[in-house]
């Protein structure tokens, strides 16, 4: 039976589980779709979805990390053993890992970055989606998602760039709190009573 929280507890309490924590039980396609379908309810300036997913599941996430160690010692043949590993796991930490995908274009009356923060929202969404399912899950964006020449194998079309990849499983591990800015830090006030 799953526990209900409210959104402010939530909030409150939100924390990303790395990838390498993530294990089996991973959402099946039924819960992936629901995710999806809730990641999807973002702000969309002009209605245009300017942004897509491409879901990695089962073996395909090994065979695709095995070509990103490829083509990682490509770049850098002097990688250290651990280095190697990190590589041909790259999509295969957790069990399920979606690339949101930004679509975003020049636009008559929509700006490239309102498009752009749409996917971004996107990202964000699909987090909680996954996390409001049960599964634990992290926004990575690795080198692979901005090297152009990954996005052939990753599913990747021209002219589009990753938002993100997000892994999604069950945590192995349970979360631990890191450093929050202090709002003193980080708000300007502007206004009456400021």
């Amino acid at each position: 039976m799953k526990t209900e929280i409210k959104l402010v507890d939530y909030l409150a309490s939100r924390r990303s589980i790395p990838a390498f924590q993530m294990g089996e039980p991973g959402p099946d396609k039924a819960e992936v779709e629901e995710m999806l379908t809730l990641a999807s309810r973002v702000p969309d300036h002009g209605k245009l979805a300017p942004w897509r997913f491409i879901v990695y599941r089962g073996e395909e996430r090994v065979r695709i990390s095995g070509e990103l160690k490829t083509m990682a010692l490509a770049k850098k043949p002097d990688l250290s053993e651990e280095m190697i590993k990190v590589e041909e796991t790259r999509l295969s930490r957790a069990p399920v890992v979606v690339a949101v995908v930004s679509k975003a274009a020049p636009h008559f009356k929509i700006p490239e970055w309102e498009q752009q923060m749409s996917a971004g929202a996107v990202c964000l969404n699909l987090l909680m989606a996954a996390n409001a399912l049960g599964y634990a899950s992290n926004w990575l964006t690795e080198w692979y998602a901005f090297d152009e020449a990954a996005y052939p194998l990753l599913g990747v079309e021209p002219g589009e760039k990753v938002a993100g990849f997000i892994h999604i499983g069950t945590a192995m591990v349970p979360p631990t709190e890191r450093p929050r800015p202090e709002l003193a830090e980080i708000v300007t006030w502007v206004g009456e009573d400021a």
